[in-house]
């Protein structure tokens, strides 16, 4: 059997709320609900609020205090998992949203052989940054190029990108592939999707309002879904791995239901458990053992670890890399899970700017460089902070655990500049 193919697909804004799997009782997934189920789904998966930060980190495998310089800008002196991947022999491509520079040959050089991509160069027609239009007549450019009037006229931004990520597959099946699909969905404005009955109506397509966001994760859901069937009619399924994640919480204006009516309120661009707490769901045929639900923490710096591991290919020495390979947890064994995940956020970007800070945390306690100390289950809004002292042990014996984390990390300032 050859190297396994990789599908990497990265929701935009959707924290674990919004799958049912996760016990979501406001939304539907049935497409990622059955990934589940016949997969692993990560209980303890994080991400950094915002989402350049989480795609700087996912892409290149290390903690944002190394790398990452501004807002919708990855440093064209990194490497990415594009970079290794194909230097490993994967075809690779990346279809959907960019926001990390305003070149269109970005993409190739963080080792992307094909592209097809909204939020990049300036449209030409107005200057303005990709990103105006990015669902009803959307400004996508594809391996260089816009994508001319006549053919996204009635067409939706996400079915564009979808169908060119299945183009790919379909050309690449004889050959090791790295499918990287960070999405647009579910991301504001809320707008009405192509199975919203308002997207008949020319004059609604652009219509804002919230009720929409449930149609968004439905078809964000639909999307993953015609990737899957399309890898099971080309007989790749036991031979790729099919992961699903988000880039951070979801929008603050979006409210959610859990079973037992517990209710989130979507925490984007801050720190709290609904900022960064992301699905993740695994799924590769006869490998990764079905319906596991796996307790191990795992943050977005394990991924680029755990895709080399896939591919046979070493981490280029002198390259920093923060994360953990999760691949053995994949094939059903024990690995090596964490005892600690970390985050650093500093976005330099007025959304989430004062929620800036760090902290560590197992999956009970978390610190903040600040100090505010909190059990998350028990208080997952992180209103009361821990006083020590009380002759609570698990929590001294934590306290020290990820004051020790903190400790081993540069000390959190807001003008810290990665050093290189």
């Amino acid at each position: 059997m050859s190297r396994p193919n990789i599908v990497l697909i990265m929701a935009d804004d959707m924290g674990f709320e919004c799958l049912s799997c996760y016990g979501s009782t406001t939304y539907e997934t049935p497409v990622l609900d059955d990934l589940a189920s016949r997969g692993i789904r990560f209980s303890h998966c994080y991400s950094t609020p915002l989402c350049t930060p989480s795609r700087v980190e996912i892409m290149t495998g290390q903690y944002n205090f190394r790398n990452y310089d501004r807002f919708a800008y990855l440093n064209p002196k990194e490497k990415t998992f594009g970079n290794l991947l194909q230097d490993a022999g994967y075809a690779t491509c990346v279809a959907g949203k960019w926001q990390l520079s305003e070149d269109n040959k970005m993409p190739a050089h963080f080792g992307f052989d094909e592209h097809c991509l909204w939020n990049m160069t300036p449209p030409p027609e107005d200057g303005v940054r990709a990103g105006k239009r990015r669902y009803a007549h959307p400004q996508i450019e594809c391996n260089g190029e816009w994508l001319p009037d006549e053919y996204v006229e009635d067409r939706y931004g996400p079915d564009i990108c979808c169908d060119y990520l299945l183009d790919f597959i379909e050309r690449h099946q004889n050959v090791p592939f790295f499918a990287y699909y960070p999405m647009i969905l579910v991301h504001a404005p809320f707008v009405p999707t192509p199975d919203s009955p308002e997207w008949r109506d020319r004059d609604r397509r652009d219509e804002q309002d919230t009720r929409y966001f449930a149609d968004m994760v439905a078809y964000a859901d639909k999307l993953v879904g015609r990737i899957v069937e399309k890898l099971e009619a080309l007989d790749l399924l036991d031979n790729t791995l099919v992961m699903f994640t988000s880039d951070n919480g979801t929008h603050r204006t979006i409210t959610s239901q859990l079973e037992g009516g517990v209710e989130i309120v979507g925490g984007k661009g801050t720190m709290p458990d609904a900022g960064t707490h992301v699905p993740f769901i695994a799924f590769w045929q006869g490998v990764a053992p079905e319906g596991v639900v796996l307790d191990d923490l795992v943050d977005f710096s394990d991924f680029l670890p755990t895709l080399m591991d896939l591919a046979d290919a070493p981490i280029p020495e002198g390259m920093p890399c923060d994360g953990r390979s999760f691949l053995p947890q994949l094939r059903g064994e024990r690995g090596n899970p964490r005892d600690w995940i970390f985050c650093h956020y500093n976005p330099r970007f007025g959304f989430g700017q004062d929620h800036a800070g760090q902290f560590a945390r197992e999956h009970r306690f978390k610190i903040y460089h600040d100090g505010r100390f909190y059990d998350v289950p028990a208080d997952r809004m992180e209103e009361y902070d821990i006083v020590l002292g009380q002759g609570d042990v698990d929590a001294e014996e934590a306290h020290e655990r990820l004051q020790k984390v903190l400790d081993m990390m540069p000390e959190f300032v807001d003008d810290y500049v990665p050093e290189r």
